[in-house]
């Protein structure tokens, strides 16, 4: 019975219904057959009960038109007075359907024809009270059990649009997160090696211009060219240990080495002083504690413009301003050159720029490289503002005020 229970249920719901029809002809069929010989019209009695199972295999599809279907022989069977009817089992199922698939409207109608039928039995020869009383709770049953299978479909449907939802959100949530950390790492990439890229470039073309009348000379960028190559490689070292994350038991953390800090500019400082430019670095107010968010894009900030001074604005002299106040730090970086603001077109007006107040983020596009667009980026990310432009006395400047925790 097991087996056959699950054959049945692995059928499509079209062979499904009409397996039920079929066994429940059969069940009627059976049922009259040893009452056969008190039946007035035993012929017509096993036709109508079979008519009244029949139409259960189209029950899904169209529900109402099969219950008045089923409604037609069961009347004829009862005005006809046979002597012997079964249970109403075929009428209760497509009630039951009825009440499960079909709308708000038409439930109430077939209700209130179901109601007038079982009224209308009471009156037939050979029926008393009680068994209308029987009816109408057999019917009720049927119908309650249709809005309980609606429902309980309505919430698996419900759940399954919420899981759905849920499934979409976290998977667009992850490719956020991911394009997110995708910037965060192209960034951090372009501010380890276009420092010490450029750095190498001005050294390297300073050491082809000294050769061969100032070998010595030339000996000296040669070997400030090695180590700032050293220092990139212990810079991506350490980027990429923090890509990698833990190799080892999950709760042992990676050895990488700590981020760089705005209290840790002299060797920034001093690859840029060996570059040819005179840097002088100046803090106001007593320094405070820094988030690591903060404090390395701080660090950033002054890197990069640093970076662009020595690429592009042909400048002697740089500044450097770290200024500490309540709530706030400031970093400002300052050239005597133009190359960077001819170059971008800014040689005319400032470019100001701030998170945005819907907390979108921002972004500063500049022809030429990546640079300001990183510093922009990075200054949102705190929920600072940013100022880059031409300075009134001549040069180029970089100014970003940072909130402090």
């Amino acid at each position: 019975m097991k087996r056959l229970a699950t054959w049945v249920a692995a059928l499509p719901p079209r062979r499904q219904d009409l397996a039920l029809a079929l066994a429940l002809a059969a069940y009627y069929v059976g049922s009259l057959i040893p009452e056969a010989g008190q039946l007035r019209f035993p012929y017509a009695a096993f036709v109508l009960v079979a008519l009244q199972a029949l139409p259960l295999t189209w029950r899904r599809r169209w529900p109402i038109m099969v219950f008045l279907i089923i409604c037609v022989p069961r009347t004829i069977y009862d005005d006809l007075n046979m002597g012997f009817a079964p249970l109403p089992l075929a009428l209760m199922i497509g009630y039951y359907t009825v009440m499960d698939r079909s709308s708000t409207r038409a439930r109430w109608i077939i209700s209130g024809l179901m109601l007038a039928g079982v009224i209308h039995t009471r009156f037939l020869p050979g029926h008393i009270p009680y068994d209308s009383f029987v009816s109408a709770l057999e019917f009720a049953a049927a119908g309650m059990a249709g809005i309980i299978s609606r429902t309980r479909r309505a919430y698996l449907q419900e759940v399954e649009s919420r899981v759905k939802h849920a499934e979409a959100e976290r998977d667009r949530e992850v490719a956020l997160a991911a394009a997110q950390e995708r910037t965060r790492i192209a960034r951090e990439l372009h501010d380890v090696v276009a420092h010490h890229v450029s750095l190498m470039a001005v050294q390297s073309e300073a050491a082809a211009s000294l050769l061969p009348e100032r070998p010595a000379e030339a000996a000296r960028s040669v070997e400030i060219i090695g180590l700032t190559a050293r220092d990139a490689l212990t810079e991506l070292r350490r980027l990429l240990g923090v890509l990698r994350g833990p190799v080892g038991p999950v709760n042992r953390r990676p050895t990488t080495s700590p981020s760089p800090s705005i209290s840790e500019l002299d060797q920034v400082l001093a690859q840029v002083r060996q570059a040819g430019i005179a840097v002088d670095l100046r803090v106001v107010g007593p320094p405070s504690r820094l988030a690591p968010g903060v404090d390395l894009t701080a660090y950033r900030i002054v890197q990069e413009a640093l970076t662009n001074t020595v690429r592009h604005s042909g400048a002697d002299e740089a500044a450097v301003t770290v200024s500490y106040e309540p709530g706030f730090v400031t970093v400002s970086v300052t050239d005597s050159g133009s190359g960077l603001a001819a170059a971008n077109g800014t040689a005319d007006r400032p470019v100001k720029f701030r998170d945005p107040p819907d907390g979108g983020g921002g972004r500063l596009t500049m022809p030429g490289g990546f640079g300001l667009a990183g510093i922009a980026e990075r200054v949102a990310s705190c929920g600072g503002t940013l100022a880059v432009g031409p300075c009134e006395a001549g040069g180029f400047a970089v100014t970003a005020r940072l909130p402090v925790p």
